[in-house]
């Protein structure tokens, strides 16, 4: 695996061999995933351990690569929120160690029983979760979504085929290397997670709308024009958001050295994640003594501010927010804020405006914040908390693939329980149907 970094990067197809190639990662994906879902949770964890163990020891040939792509980005001008995606250090290394050690540190989902009940009939009925099956996951930037989907995916059963993007291409080989090195320690089937060898577009066309036989669920990770792209092209079901316009409410009842800290943390911790607030609100019955003192803490961190006709009266340097604003995901040190009437005209923004993935209320009022949390149709919504904290890997499921979105399904983060799928076991002694 040392050696993968100076290994030149492999030639792109023939845009004419492309179908070839992804519809052999498919067939061979198939054949994997019929494995893995009879593998013991013993010998996934046993490859969970050994890719751990893989990252820590070739961390050199890990970093080298991706200053290989950090390079390559800056000289094709990446803005520093794809830079900051995009960058991985020493701890980013033992950080996705940990997260796969703590992905096998999890309870295995296949298998489990749901629900189990008995008809008068003497029927035994039980609702068992299993694998998907076979999951192509898309994504940009960030190398580390090639280690956790892969770690994910093979805890749950599933076989992956992963295409990140051009951008980290580079770090992603290196990153698959280890996770290749795990799956053939425990003796499970290399094409349990497989990387796609091109960076031609083409291949993803291909995956989205010519790999029925072989793909069950697709998995976009990135920009907005990345994930319409899946959801509109994709003739596979799609686990994904387009956007995280997130937003952070200071109520009437709110403490204001509370509201100060989380909006700071939920703007600023992270600016270029889907959970970074874009949007704050402040309840006009409270704006003589806590809009300004949020606003300027804000300001002087460097964040701009874009905001209404009360919140431009704070400080002259806050511009002038238009109604763009308010459906905008900056992905930057930049945030939108307005006033509004109370709890119901912030849920009426949000509903609007929002994307429904994650809002935030900050009151010490609590039927207000039941209010908000009932109210507020978002995948994630949190009480006296920073946006920030939506991830998989804070709400205790050791990482995830995303934050979906959907109504269906999966909805919020995406871990090993989301990956899976279930079907009804029916046990009986001779019983037929009168």
């Amino acid at each position: 695996m040392n050696a993968a970094v100076d290994q030149p990067l492999p030639t792109d197809p023939n845009p004419n061999d492309i179908a070839a190639v992804m519809n052999r990662l498919g067939r061979d994906a198939v054949v994997a995933a019929a494995a893995l879902a009879l593998a013991t949770t013993a010998t996934k964890n046993q490859a969970l351990a050994k890719m751990a163990a893989a990252l820590r020891a070739n961390r050199a040939a890990l970093l080298a690569a991706n200053i290989l792509d950090m390079d390559a980005a800056r000289a094709k001008g990446l803005s520093g929120a794809m830079l900051d995606r995009l960058a991985l250090n020493d701890k980013g290394v033992e950080s996705m160690a940990r997260g796969v050690e703590e992905i096998a540190a999890l309870a295995d989902p296949v298998g489990s029983v749901i629900a189990q009940w008995t008809r008068p009939n003497g029927l035994d009925i039980a609702r068992v979760r299993v694998p998907l099956g076979v999951i192509g996951i898309i994504y940009e930037s960030r190398p580390n979504v090639t280690c956790d989907a892969g770690a994910l995916c093979l805890k749950s059963g599933n076989a992956a085929i992963l295409r990140g993007g051009s951008e980290s291409v580079f770090s992603s080989r290196a990153i698959h290397a280890c996770l290749v090195e795990g799956l053939r320690a425990a003796g499970l089937p290399a094409a349990s997670i497989q990387l796609v060898p091109t960076t031609d577009r083409a291949a993803v066309g291909h995956l989205l709308s010519s790999m029925t036989d072989y793909i069950d669920v697709v998995v976009p990770r990135g920009g907005k024009s990345l994930v319409a792209r899946v959801q509109k092209e994709a003739r596979v079901p799609v686990i994904g958001h387009l956007e995280g316009v997130c937003h952070v409410f200071v109520d009437r009842d709110a403490d204001l050295a509370m509201a100060r800290s989380i909006v700071r943390n939920a703007k600023l911790r992270r600016t270029g994640i889907c959970g970074s607030a874009e949007t704050l609100l402040v309840d006009a019955a409270c704006a003589s003594t806590h809009l300004a003192p949020v606003v300027i803490e804000l300001l002087d961190a460097g964040c701009e501010v874009r905001g209404d006709a009360a919140v431009q009266k704070v400080d002259a340097r806050v511009k002038a927010a238009t109604e763009q604003d308010w459906y905008t995901e900056y992905l930057d040190a930049i945030i939108a804020a307005r006033v509004v009437d109370g709890v119901d005209a912030a849920i009426e923004h949000i509903a609007k405006y929002g994307s429904a993935h994650t809002d935030s209320i900050v009151t010490s009022n609590a039927a207000t914040a039941q209010r908000f949390l009932d109210r507020v149709d978002s995948a994630i919504v949190l009480h006296n908390a920073s946006t920030q904290f939506a991830d998989g890997g804070e709400f205790g499921m050791g990482a995830e693939i995303g934050i979906s979105t959907d109504r269906f399904h999966a909805r919020g983060p995406v871990g090993v329980e989301q990956l899976t799928s279930y079907k009804y076991v029916v046990r009986g002694s001779g019983q037929i149907r009168p």
